[in-house]
């Protein structure tokens, strides 16, 4: 069920940040374009992330246009006008006589008139929030709307004279969750677990990862996911080392681990789930013995994920317990390196670690919002954490072959991830329907 007062209230928020900066403006955000896979047919359409968060509206070839002015506040919304031949072939269309009170917007118009409103929107106001440097096509049409408005300069109408982004703006909202995100997220998490499940319990020696990726795909269909929130990582064997390998025709291997990455989008928000398993349902040596370190970095990480901690704290916390296991494994060598801090320090562990341990998470799979505190500083300090934030914490090791590393060891790619929310004492896992932990893993897959 659309619920128009949510986006009323983040447009009303948005322009009381923009009456804040300049006492007023206007702001312009248009969805994304439709984009063509071939010569006669376009991918799955899939709308820009910004738009959709102020609007709901999920439909291309639509504008939102915001001004704010005093004490006032208007939305304008360009949409495709109705048309009953193409709707026909691609669909009912919202129209704008519905728009206004479907979406709870002010005004919408046929986006035919687009540029004939904005010039005339653009001549009220001095300041202008945007998208800077987005497109070729974005800065053509400024360039246009600009034009118009010059034009009636002998009027006395002066064009806008500041450009400020808009991005920055949306982007630091959407980095904190209201209860309808967090609603949906948790109900992402749900069918990506239940979709990591059904391949566990698919997996044999012989298939192709692309089958388990097709297992993955019809549980998220099934339960009423719209998408992939990322193209699905199926990785067995050397593949799992590969970090955004795309799931291929390789065969499953007795002995071997199968690594996957995969996550729904429902609703227009993503879930980000990542699990290793053994193909033939039991782990062997080298292998839980890496799996048992990647998951006790999972666990400090987890534990350092809370409010008035900053960003990196989890990953730092991470990294120590990774490259305490990678000594004690010898595939780090102490005598070499001399501590566990100087280890860290060379950087030593990212041989076998080379990504960090969390990205923020929301209606983009890597979600909007800066990592860094707002700052004079030239080296701005890393973000706070605070309630409301969500993001992954996702460890790995990738043991490749090479000379200095035990044969037993190689080809061993693992990665175990979940989605957190910030709450006020810590965090709360919003993904842990599926098993992390190694022996819970062989007994599901014993089923």
């Amino acid at each position: 069920m659309h619920q128009p007062e949510i986006y009323q209230s983040r447009r009303l928020k948005l322009s009381e940040q923009i009456r804040s900066k300049t006492g007023g403006g206007i702001a312009i955000i248009s969805t994304a374009p439709e984009v063509a896979r071939n010569r006669d047919s376009e991918f799955p359409y899939r709308h820009d992330s910004d738009f959709f968060y102020l609007t709901g509206f999920e439909e291309p070839g639509a504008t939102l246009v915001l001004v704010a002015e005093g004490k006032s506040f208007q939305s304008h919304l360009f949409c495709r006008p109705k048309d009953i031949e193409r709707e026909i072939w691609d669909g009912i269309r919202l129209g704008p006589d519905a728009a206004p009170a479907f979406l709870g917007v002010d005004f919408a118009y046929s986006n035919l008139e687009l540029d004939t409103k904005l010039g005339e929107l653009l001549s009220q106001n001095d300041a202008v929030y945007l998208r800077l440097a987005q497109s070729t096509e974005d800065d053509r049409r400024l360039r246009n709307w600009m034009e118009q408005v010059r034009k009636q300069s002998r009027s006395g109408i002066n064009p806008p004279t500041q450009f400020h982004d808009v991005d920055a703006l949306i982007h630091e909202m959407r980095l904190f969750k209201d209860v309808h995100e967090i609603d949906i997220m948790k109900r992402a998490a749900a069918i990506s677990a239940r979709a990591h499940i059904r391949a566990m319990q698919a997996c044999r020696p012989g298939m192709h990862e692309y089958q388990l990726e097709a297992e993955l795909l019809h549980e998220f269909r099934y339960h009423g996911s719209q998408s992939v929130a990322y193209n699905s990582i199926v990785a067995t064997g050397p593949n799992a080392c590969i970090l955004h390998y795309r799931a291929g025709n390789s065969v499953l291997q007795d002995g071997d681990l199968c690594l996957i990455d995969a996550g729904c989008e429902l609703d227009s928000y993503a879930s980000d789930i990542t699990r290793t398993f053994p193909v033939n349902g039991k782990f062997t040596g080298p292998q839980r013995a890496l799996y048992d370190i990647t998951l006790q970095a999972q666990e400090a990480a987890i534990v350092h994920t809370r409010p008035g901690n900053t960003f990196i704290q989890p990953h730092e916390a991470a990294v120590k317990v990774l490259t305490q296991g990678l000594l004690d494994e010898k595939l780090l060598k102490l005598a070499e390196l001399g501590s566990l801090e100087n280890a860290i320090e060379t950087g030593a562990y990212r041989r076998f670690y080379m990504h960090r341990t969390s990205h923020w998470l929301g209606m983009d799979v890597h979600d909007v919002g800066s990592y860094r505190e707002a700052s004079t500083q030239t080296d701005k300090p890393w973000r706070i954490l605070q309630p409301n934030m969500a993001l992954t914490i996702e460890p790995g090791l990738y043991i490749r072959p090479a000379e200095d590393i035990p044969e037993s060891f190689w080809n061993i790619g693992i990665r175990i991830e979940d989605d957190a929310l910030v709450t006020a004492s810590g965090c709360e896992l919003i993904s842990r329907g599926v098993p992390v932990k190694a022996e819970e893993i062989e007994a599901l897959m014993r089923k």
